[in-house]
């Protein structure tokens, strides 16, 4: 199933916007009134991947989702970009089209993002919300793990996506998944540009974000899938005890993409969490 950018937008009467920051060009879509939320998505992905939020947190908030550089509609970013760059890049956006303490929700590798706009900008985020996500490869995972997962990453960037994407549904979904959607998430996976898709892996690979944990002292949720394989518990779980007053919500029979394979339960968590600050 081929998943358009211009088909989900179209249906869904979101609000597409194109700024420059320095050199790159950034997408974003907005849906709803309310409260800033800003949605950060994660390697392999785009803003289409929140399509679900943005129609049913988009009731109750300003819901926007960026494509990070490399990805959607957005420009590449340098080669040579790591975490830092892109948290610099997202501030800059946040400012330019006017969104101000919003509650950021990044998922995967947007949450490790989340997490070093806070190291680098810690005035920005009102709230985070942090969903299937590390504290950067090099800062939840075996070097090994983190090695095997870069290497797999970047050669498989040699060959077309259609190739190989589906190789990465057990990981991101549960078996109980309907079809149509692995059938979308693969869709989006094979629409990745190299070049910037390459950047970010070695960014989320190098990334060790451990030592801003204790540092966050704006309200933080953890949003884990039970059956998560790329980000399991035990990741949650040492986010939890270095985040002081972090909350941690666990779904039941849910993978990696929890916001996709369960989203009426994955928007009220988040929409229970940001209601009550």
């Amino acid at each position: 199933m081929k998943t358009s950018v211009s088909s989900v937008y179209r249906v869904a009467r979101m609000r597409l916007q194109d700024v420059r920051v320095g050199d790159v060009r950034i997408a974003s879509v907005t849906a709803g009134k309310g409260p800033p939320l800003v949605l950060l998505h994660g390697a392999w992905s785009d803003s289409r991947a929140w399509r679900r939020q943005l129609d049913g947190l988009g009731r109750d908030f300003a819901v926007t989702a960026w494509d990070a550089p490399g990805c959607g509609r957005s420009s590449d970013a340098p080669a040579e970009w790591r975490m830092p760059e892109y948290a610099d890049c997202l501030a800059a956006w946040l400012a330019a089209v006017g969104i101000h303490r919003p509650h950021v929700l990044g998922l995967s590798w947007g949450g490790v993002l989340a997490l070093e706009l806070y190291r680098r900008h810690p005035g920005v985020p009102g709230s985070l919300v942090l969903a299937s996500t590390y504290a950067g490869w090099a800062g939840s995972l075996p070097a090994g793990a983190v090695r095997e997962r870069l290497e797999r990453g970047v050669g498989e960037l040699e060959r077309r996506p259609e190739e190989w994407a589906a190789g990465y549904l057990p990981g991101l979904l549960t078996e109980a998944a309907p079809v149509a959607l692995a059938d979308e998430v693969v869709a989006i996976m094979c629409d990745l540009r190299p070049d910037g898709t390459r950047t970010m892996l070695h960014a989320v690979a190098e990334a060790d974000l451990r030592d801003v944990l204790p540092r966050i002292h704006v309200p933080t949720l953890l949003l884990y899938g039970e059956l998560d394989r790329r980000s399991p518990l035990e990741v949650a779980e040492a986010l939890q005890a270095g985040i002081p007053g972090s909350r941690l919500v666990v779904l039941p029979g849910v993978g990696h993409l929890a916001n996709v394979e369960q989203p009426d339960a994955f928007d009220a968590a988040v929409r229970a969490f940001l209601r009550a600050l």
